[in-house]
Order: structure tokens, then C-alpha cells, then sequence
């Protein structure tokens, strides 16, 4: 070899060992950026297990090591992203994203071993949770953590604090110190109708029929398509046009979104604590309608409880033959409203940041995994059953108004007996108040109302009579979206209500598009300010709601548009 050849070669070496990183250090190779830690390697090692280490698990490995050690160290960040052979930036930038993870620095305190979250969203925040979280922090010992949390979907019980797992309702310092006195941190598990009550009342003979071939996957999509069955998510796109756009496809997926984020809304929740096999026997149908043999549940991180009950519940499943053939994935979030979004929420399920995807593509097109994808919410698949068993017809005469179908609303606020209340759909606000929850309370004269959570904008209640439905709230500007109706009285500040609404819009935005991610944050600043520059928050809200990629941030504005409309004299302007 002569010198020129061998200078090409050696040339060729440095570069790849380069493009490998590596780098040429005392006398050996080692790996750029940080060393792998032995110590964490085999932490980690130990606690994954025969565990598979795939990209889509990494959620779920981020939550065992968070679990076990309280936090998350750079050093078993850096093991776990070798054995999952990913690069430490991939990891960390997941692992960051993500409000229910602690990464610590190395010098950074480590948390204390026991986190308290107090939940400030609008309905807590009505009932007190801001001066609860402030008296925590000065009274309970420095070896727990307390801080502010979003809504955590119990807002009938407000306001509400989570003790480790362990969820504190119409809480108190004095049941707060209860909890932590008695260790209590796992989640309360309520009742519920099991699998054996299910079935004697007639529940899995659709799925039976499914399974025997007396039913065909044709015939039921007919037969969803003429119920009118709406997704009842928030988009509100008809459930039979989906199963027909997905039932062509080639190897399509389902995804369950359980991570009903929205505040205000719990409705999810309820079912999946009150009557989950209903909803599991829908999410069957559904899938073998379509034929997805593969059954991904992303459920939000802040719902312990149903967690425990679908594992154990689709155990049953599993155990009586009623699954065979086909996988169901319980995959747990981990603090992120935006994943609630579908696309973002399939992100998610691949093990990255949750941030939206541009469309199109639909997730019904090309979805998880690059397949396309069947998406449904919790309360979209618990109809199923009943309109199939009942039939279409039954379930488009619900309604007033012209309306049609059955809706579980979420309904929190200044009400005697806030709850999940099953109405039809275009029920009003007000005969949700007097008819399904008591009437006002005591002492409160119905001044306002959020007819589909934080997103969906505020009416006075001299609009109260208003059918509460998809689209007939559109000329007032206002949303009706996963009918989340939070009650206001006189008690209550608008302004004070649509800046906290907005402070959620801010701390939730993902960050990806700058209209949502410097809007949310330059409206917040404008709103603490003694008098609102009512042009510039208009101005800015228009940037916002034309320009940002999703859902989030076109629809932040609105609580803040709707108060300049409908309660100019209650705003500092």
C-alpha cells in the first residue's frame, strides 16, 4: 500500500469512527457525550427485565423507573437510551416533555419522596384549590413536595389533591395530612359492574353474535351510520363514516383515547369506574368491524384507579376466550393535555413528544405506525353496545330540540349535584341545572356557564336555553365539544375565570407552533396587567386561532373573545 492509499484509508477510518462517536481520549475509545454509568446500567437492566425494548414502550419505561425511584437521573436516562438503542437526546427530550416525569440534573436536588399535586384548574379553583396549595406548602413537612397540578378529571368532588397515587376529593389540609399520616397511595378502587354482572344482564352476546357470524361487519356499519352517532370526543365526526373509511384499509390499528385532559370533563372516567365492559365490549365491535386485531387504550396517567380496573377486567377477558386473537395495550400517559389530540396521542403511542401532526394525512389514512387507524374516545365506544342491541332507530329518536342520541354530561360548578348526568342531546344549561343537578346551591344566582370546558368558550345565562350540541352553539362563538358544562354564580369573577383558563392554555401548549406557544404566553402576561389592552388581546387571539397547528391554541381565545362579548362590564378594560 502506498502512502497515498493508506492516507484515504486512515481517512476513512477517522470518519467513521466519527460518524459512530467516537473520539480518540487517554489512550482509548470512548462514546461521545455522557459515559454510561455501570451502576444506573444494571438499575436499569433489572427493573426492565424480560420487558421488550421497543420505541413505542418507552413511555411505559420512563413511568417503572419514575415509579420505583421517585425521579428520573441523567445517568438512567443514558442507560435506558442503550438499551433501547436510542441516542440520550431522543430519550431526554421525550422524558422532559412530560409533566408526571422528574428528570434531575446532576445538580439538581432530588425530589422529596413524596409528591403532593393540588389541582388548580377552574373548577378547583372556584372551590378554593389556589389557597389550598398555598397553605400546603407552609404547613406539611419539607420531606413532601406540593405543587400545582392541571385537572385531573374528579371536578365533581372539587376541589381535589393526589397523594402519590392516592386521590384526596373535596380535600382539605386536615384530609390531605390524614392521607400522608396513614400512607395511603395507591389508588381507591370504587365499585363497579363486573364482569359476571355484566353478562347476566346480557352483556358480550353482541360480541358473541360478532364472533358467531350472525352478525356481519357490513350491516353493523350500516347500522352506526343511521343511529347518527357522533364521536363524542369533542370533533364530533360521525362514528359510522370512520368504521366505513377504515374498513377497506389495509392492516388498520384502533387507539382508544382515554386521555380526556379538557377542564371540566370526567365522563370517561366514570365509565371506566362505573361500568367498564360496556365500554370494552364496544371497543371490541368496533375493532373486528373494521378489522384491526390489534387494540391500542391510551389512558391519562391521572386515572390510577381505572387503570387498575381495565388491567384486571381485560384479564378476565383474556381468561374466558372473549379476546383470543386479539392484543389490547394499555399504554399509561403521563401528563399532557395535548396528547388528547389524536395525532398527538398516536405520537405519544410511539414513544415521542406528543405534539400534533399536520393534516393531512387523517389518522384513518395513514395513522399509528404509519397504518391506518381507527380513533374513538371512551364515551363514543360505550353506545355502541346499546344502539346495536336496541338499534339505530332507538338511539336517533333521543333528543330534544330536533337533536338526536343520548350524551353523559359532565356537569361541575355551583350546583347542588354536580355529576355525570345522561341527558338527550340538546338539553339546555339550565335544564341540566333544574332537572339533573338540584338546582343551584345555596346562597348562588346562575350568572355564566362553559358549555364544553375550557375550550369552549362562556355564555351568560341569559343564553341558557340554548340546545347543547354539535354546532348549535356556532353563531355565539362557543363549542359544545366533549360537554363539559361548568356552572358559574355570582360568586364568581369572569375575569378571574378566563385568565386561569387561559394559564392551562399556556402551561399545556406542546410548544411546537409559535402561534400557540408565544400567543398563550403573551395573552397570560396581557391579562395580569391592571387593564387589558382589549385590541392587542384581540389582534393576538386572531394570530392564535388562524395560524396555530391544532386544536389547542385556535381554540385558547375563545373563553377570552366570548367575555369581551358577552361581559365587558366585569373586565378591566
Amino acid at each position: 500500500m502506498n502512502k497515498k492509499t493508506h492516507s484515504i484509508t486512515e481517512n476513512k477510518s477517522v470518519k467513521k469512527r466519527h460518524r459512530a462517536g467516537l473520539e480518540k481520549g487517554r489512550g482509548r475509545m470512548r462514546s461521545k457525550g455522557r459515559q454510561i454509568n455501570a451502576s444506573a446500567h444494571n438499575d436499569v437492566r433489572r427493573l426492565l427485565g424480560g420487558r421488550k425494548r421497543r420505541r413505542d414502550l418507552l413511555l411505559e419505561h420512563l413511568h417503572l423507573i419514575q415509579d420505583y425511584y421517585g425521579c428520573l437521573s441523567l445517568d438512567h436516562l443514558a442507560a435506558l437510551a442503550v438499551e433501547m438503542r436510542l441516542s440520550q437526546s431522543e430519550v431526554y427530550e421525550v422524558a422532559t416533555f412530560y409533566a408526571h416525569f422528574d428528570v434531575v440534573g446532576d445538580n439538581d436536588t432530588v425530589p422529596p419522596p413524596l409528591t403532593v399535586r393540588v389541582c388548580d384548574s377552574v373548577t378547583c379553583a372556584m372551590f378554593g384549590g389556589q389557597e389550598l396549595r398555598k397553605d400546603l406548602a407552609t404547613k406539611l413537612h419539607r420531606e413532601v413536595r406540593v405543587v400545582r397540578a392541571p385537572c385531573m378529571g374528579r371536578c365533581e368532588r372539587a376541589p381535589v389533591a393526589e397523594v402519590g397515587h392516592y386521590q384526596v376529593d373535596d380535600a382539605t389540609v386536615s384530609s390531605i395530612e390524614k392521607a400522608i399520616t396513614e400512607g395511603l397511595r395507591f389508588p381507591r378502587i370504587p365499585e363497579y359492574v363486573g364482569f359476571g354482572d355484566y353478562e347476566r344482564g346480557g352483556g358480550y352476546e353482541l360480541w358473541r353474535r360478532c364472533l358467531g357470524g350472525s352478525r356481519e361487519p357490513e350491516s353493523v356499519i350500516t347500522e352506526m351510520e343511521q343511529s347518527e352517532l357522533k364521536g363524542l370526543g369533542g370533533a364530533g365526526f360521525t362514528a359510522g363514516q370512520k368504521w366505513k373509511l377504515v374498513r377497506g384499509a389495509e392492516r388498520p390499528l384502533m387507539a382508544v383515547n382515554a386521555d380526556e385532559g379538557e377542564p371540566g370533563t370526567f365522563k370517561d372516567r366514570f365509565i371506566m369506574e362505573t361500568d367498564p365492559h360496556r365500554f370494552l365490549e364496544g371497543m371490541l365491535v368496533a375493532a373486528w368491524a373494521v378489522g384491526a386485531f390489534d387494540i391500542y387504550i391510551y389512558l391519562r396517567d391521572e386515572y390510577p384507579a381505572s387503570r387498575e380496573i381495565l388491567l384486571r377486567e381485560l384479564g378476565v377477558l383474556a381468561a374466558n376466550g372473549l379476546i383470543d386473537g386479539i392484543n389490547v395495550f394499555l399504554r399509561r400517559g403521563a401528563g399532557a393535555y395535548i396528547c388528547g389530540e389524536e395525532s398527538a396521542m398516536l405520537e405519544s403511542l410511539e414513544g415521542k413528544r406528543g405534539e400534533p401532526r399536520h393534516k393531512p394525512p387523517f389518522p384513518a389514512e395513514i395513522g399509528l405506525f404509519g397504518r391506518p387507524t381507527l380513533i374513538h374516545n371512551v364515551e363514543t365506544l360505550y353506545w355502541v353496545p346499546k344502539i346495536l342491541t336496541k338499534g339505530a332507530a332507538w338511539f336517533a329518536r333521543q333528543g330534544r330540540r330536533g337533536r338526536h342520541g343520548l350524551r353523559l354530561f359532565s356537569v361541575s360548578g355551583r350546583v347542588k349535584e354536580p355529576g355525570v348526568k345522561l341527558a338527550p342531546a340538546g338539553v339546555s344549561a339550565l335544564e341540566l341545572i333544574e332537572e339533573y343537578a338540584g338546582g343551584m346551591q345555596p346562597g348562588h344566582q346562575f350568572k355564566a356557564y362553559l358549555p364544553g370546558g375550557a375550550s369552549g368558550g362562556i355564555l351568560p345565562a341569559r343564553l341558557a336555553n340554548i340546545a347543547l350540541d354539535f354546532g348549535t352553539l356556532d353563531e355565539y362563538g362557543c363549542i359544545v365539544g366533549s360537554a363539559a358544562v361548568v356552572i358559574l354564580s355570582d360568586h364568581d369573577a369572569i375575569s378571574d375565570v378566563v385568565l386561569n383558563l387561559m394559564r392551562f392554555f399556556e402551561d399545556e401548549s406542546c410548544g411546537q407552533c409559535t402561534p400557540c406557544r408565544v400567543g398563550c404566553e403573551k395573552a397570560v402576561k396581557l391579562m395580569e396587567r391592571p387593564e387589558w389592552d382589549e385590541a392587542l388581546l384581540r389582534e393576538l387571539s386572531v394570530a392564535m386561532a388562524d395560524a396555530s397547528i391544532c386544536g389547542l391554541g385556535q381554540a385558547a381565545p375563545n373563553p377570552l373573545l366570548r367575555a369581551f362579548e358577552f361581559f365587558r362590564e366585569e373586565l378591566p378594560i
